[in-house]
C-alpha cells in the first residue's frame, strides 16, 4: 500500500519567524490541529492550534519556540506506524520529512483510515469475534489454531484493550458459522466477549434460566 500517493502540499511549512497573529488566522481559516514549522528548510516542529490561540499575537513562533511540538513520519514509514503517530500526537494533520528533514508534505488522518478500510479486516466479509484472557496466557498461535482448526481464516487481529490482568483481542475471521469456534475458545479458557447469536450455549444457559424461574415461581 503505497501512502506516497496521500501525500498533500498545498500548505507549506511555516518560517520560524512567522507571526503568531498570522497563524492564528490560518487556524480560523483551517480544520487541522496542527501547523507545520520550518527554519532555513529544516523541520522545526508543529504548533498546536491550542497554543496558538493562548499566544500573544503581537509576536512571532520564535518567541515559542519551546511550545513545538516535534513528531513527524519519513515517507518510507509503513501506514500502521503513520497511524500510530496520529494517535500518539492527538493529531490529524502528519508532516512528512525525507532523510534530510525536509518537510515534503503531510498526509491527513482520514485519507490514512481510508488504508485501513480497504484492508480485508473491513472490506471482506466474515465475522467479528472479541475474546479475553489472563494478559500472560494468551497466545496468539494458539488463537491462530483453534480458527485454523475450525475451518476458518483470520482476516485480522489485534490488541483492543489491555491491562495488568486482562487482554481483549479482536478478531475478523472469514467464516459465518461462529458457534464451534466460539465454543472452542471457552474449552481452551477464553471469555467471549463479543455476543453471537449462534452461541448454542449462551442460549441454552438462557432456558436453564427460564426453567429456574419457573421452578422458583411454582
Amino acid at each position: 500500500m503505497n501512502t506516497l500517493n496521500y501525500i498533500i502540499n498545498d500548505i507549506e511549512a511555516f518560517p520560524i519567524s512567522a507571526s503568531i497573529k498570522i497563524i492564528q488566522e490560518t487556524f480560523n481559516q483551517l480544520t487541522y490541529s496542527h501547523l507545520i514549522v520550518e527554519k532555513k528548510g529544516e523541520f522545526m516542529g508543529c504548533v498546536s492550534e491550542t497554543d496558538a490561540h493562548c499566544f500573544e499575537n503581537d509576536k512571532t513562533l520564535t518567541e515559542y519556540q519551546y511550545a513545538l511540538e516535534p513528531f513527524f513520519v519519513r515517507k518510507t514509514t509503513h501506514w500502521l506506524d503513520i497511524l500510530e503517530a496520529f494517535a500518539l500526537n492527538n493529531s490529524n494533520i502528519m508532516p512528512v520529512l525525507d532523510n534530510d528533514n525536509s518537510y515534503l508534505g503531510y498526509y491527513e488522518l482520514n485519507d490514512i483510515m481510508h488504508c485501513f478500510y480497504d484492508t480485508p479486516f473491513l472490506n471482506e466479509a466474515g465475522g467479528i469475534i472479541v475474546v479475553e484472557k489472563g494478559a500472560k496466557d494468551y497466545s496468539f498461535s494458539e488463537i491462530s489454531q483453534i480458527i485454523e482448526t475450525n475451518d476458518a481464516k483470520i482476516f485480522g487481529a489485534f490488541i483492543s484493550k489491555s491491562d495488568s490482568d486482562l487482554t481483549q483481542i479482536t478478531l475478523k475471521i472469514g467464516h459465518q458459522g461462529m458457534n464451534a469456534i466460539v465454543q472452542t475458545f471457552r474449552r481452551y479458557s477464553y471469555t467471549v466477549v463479543s455476543n453471537h447469536e449462534e452461541d448454542r450455549f449462551l442460549e441454552d444457559l438462557k432456558k436453564r434460566s427460564n426453567y429456574l424461574d419457573k421452578y422458583l415461581n411454582i
